[in-house]
Order: structure tokens, then sequence, then C-alpha cells
């Protein structure tokens, strides 16, 4: 990572992105693949798509998703307290004395997650953090002041906590799930330019919108795209750390090597391609299975019209949907690199049907 992609992980990752408010971000992930690309495409929702070789018959996508998890003002107190809704799937046990972003149209408003004190609650009738008792103190007296702040029913929220990097190896932070994702897919984009590789295929670098609340975003743009061919990526959980179960989850670890996931979803022959290619360039891999679905935008590309060969590579994060998401240095690497080398290594027109 050079200081060039550096400068931009920050302020993409620091930047707030939240399911259904994603445009400022796509705009930051936008204007540095730019010089990349050849061509854009944006949605109406959001979804941001880079065209390299648009002239291109055979169409590959590569996908990462660019929301992160938020809440809503839900319901505002006559004494100035806030209640909130989820915006995806945010964890209510993590949000107690957290600081938080209100997103109005005046700009930013400060908060916090309220908690009673530790001297004042019963230890053994202790009611756990929910939906029900976790609010919002923007230092308000009343409903009025906060009103007249510019918070309203509907304002989204974001955790203020922002990138940061740990032990040489480790970044961490909110939001990694999954623009890390973006990350990687834009690196991919700089990397073909400046090596001057020339694809025989049109390459569509998709940053998808609404990811977190159903697969939304990749939903309508694969309709729209029609792919012959997506390579999707999204995050995984790390299994290593107390609390998981790895009978479950599968035994996974930070730092082993980009995820790849076995699965209805995965196009087997996809999948192939790409465990050859991680073998042949000698780049480090795991494996996972899961059952019915994957729950990333790989399912959206892989049902979407009459069906698009799918395969999915995931990036192993620790604490996924906390501020304190990690991810480990050289699996970021390792996707952008076993990304970069499949593309480099497909052939225009290339046939991955079962039966012929």
């Amino acid at each position: 990572m050079d200081k060039k992609s550096k400068e931009f992980l920050y302020a993409y990752l620091n930047n707030a992105s939240p399911t259904g408010f994603e445009s400022s971000g796509q705009q930051i992930w936008l204007d540095y693949i730019k010089p990349y690309i050849q061509d854009r495409i944006v949605d109406v929702y959001g979804t941001a798509v880079g065209v390299i070789n648009p002239k291109g018959a055979y169409k590959v996508v590569i996908e990462a998703h660019a929301d992160e998890i938020s809440w809503f003002v839900n319901y505002i107190t006559e004494e100035g307290y806030i209640y909130v809704k989820r915006n995806g799937g945010s964890d209510h046990q993590i949000a107690p004395s957290k600081r938080v972003n209100i997103h109005t149209d005046n700009g930013i408003v400060k908060g916090v997650f309220g908690w009673p004190a530790i001297h004042v609650r019963d230890a053994g009738k202790e009611e756990p953090p929910s939906l029900k008792n976790i609010f919002i103190d923007v230092g308000a007296e009343s409903k009025k002041e906060v009103e007249a702040m510019g918070i309203h029913v509907g304002c989204v929220i974001t955790f203020e906590d922002e990138l940061m990097e740990m032990n040489r190896r480790w970044l961490v932070g909110r939001a990694l799930d999954n623009r890390m994702g973006g990350f990687m897919i834009a690196e991919v984009a700089r990397r073909l330019s400046e090596n001057k590789k020339k694809l025989p295929f049109c390459l569509y670098i998709v940053n998808s919108v609404q990811e977190e609340i159903g697969l939304r975003g990749a939903e309508m743009i694969s309709r729209r795209l029609k792919p012959d061919l997506a390579i999707c990526t999204d995050v995984t959980h790390d299994t290593q750390s107390p609390m998981y179960n790895k009978r479950e989850s599968g035994n996974l670890k930070c730092g082993n090597g980009p995820v790849l996931c076995y699965g209805p979803a995965v196009q087997n022959n996809v999948l192939k391609m790409i465990l050859e290619t991680a073998q042949k360039r000698k780049i480090p891999f795991q494996r996972q299975a899961v059952s019915r679905s994957t729950g990333t935008d790989t399912d959206s590309f892989a049902y979407s019209a009459e069906g698009v060969a799918s395969a999915l590579i995931s990036l192993p994060l620790k604490y996924m949907h906390t501020t304190v998401e990690m991810v480990h240095k050289d699996d970021v690497e390792n996707v952008v690199n076993l990304i970069y080398e499949f593309l480099l290594q497909l052939k225009a027109g290339h046939d991955f049907r079962y039966i012929k």
C-alpha cells in the first residue's frame, strides 16, 4: 500500500456511507478510480461502476458493496432523548457509551448513546442493552431544542469511530464491512492501468449500494449490466477469537489469505479457475462452505435474469458489525492480487456452463 492508496483508504473509510446515504463515499471512490477507467455508470440509487474496455462484448464484473450499518432517529422524547431504529444489522449491545454523528441538513450533530452508571444498577437484575432501552443524548433539555438542531425522525446516525492501524499488521475501524472491498476492487483497477494491461473483455468495477438491507444495489445493477461473469468480494468471519464456534462457522483466520466460498450460488467452474489461479500464483487461500446462500451480493448476481456465473472471494475479518472490525494487511493485498491475476488469465468468451 503506497502513499496514494493509503490516503484514499483513510478518506474512504472515515467518510460515513450509511445504507441509503452512500453518495459522498461513492464520489470519493469514483474520484480515485477515474484515471484508471474509460467510462462510468451511476444508477438512480447510487451504485457506482467504473468501466474498462467498454466496447468488449464479453462482460465481467468485480464487485463490492459501499454501505455501512447505521441507525435512524425514530422517536424524540419531550425531555430531549432520542430512540432509534436499525438501518441494517446494527448491534444494540455495543451501542452504550458510543459517540455518534447524527446527519442533518444543517450538518453533523454530535451525540452519545447514554447508559445508567454501574453504581445505580442492580447486578442481579441488570437489563441488557436492547432497542427498548438504548437512547442518544445530544445535550438538549427538550424535544424543541433537539429539533432546533435540525434533528428529526428519519435522520441517519453513524458511530464516530475512525480507521487506525494496530501492531503494524492490522487495520481497525468501523465499516471495513465492506468498504475494504471497495478499496480492493479500486486497487485492482489501478494495478491494471499502471501495469498497462489490456483486457480482452469489458470489465465493470461495481461498488453497490444497500447490501446491508438485502443486497438491493447488486440486484438492480446486475439487471442493468447483464454480465457474463461476476466475481464478488465481501468480508467473512475470522473464527479464532473467543466465543466463535469453528464447528458451526468453519476454521478461518485473518492473515491466512482470501477465503473461497463453496455453495449453490457459487458456480463451480468459476471457483475452480480461481483456485487454479491462486495455486499457480502461490497466493494463500482458505475455504468456506455455506448452506443455501452466501448472504452476500454474490447471490444477487448469480440469480439475476437467466443466471450469471458467479463466485465469492472473501476477506477474513474480526468483530463484524462493531466499531473495531479488524483485517490483516496481508489478506487485503492477497485479495487484490488474486482478483488481478484471475482477470489476466481469463479469456474473452469463456463458457463456464457445466453441460455444453
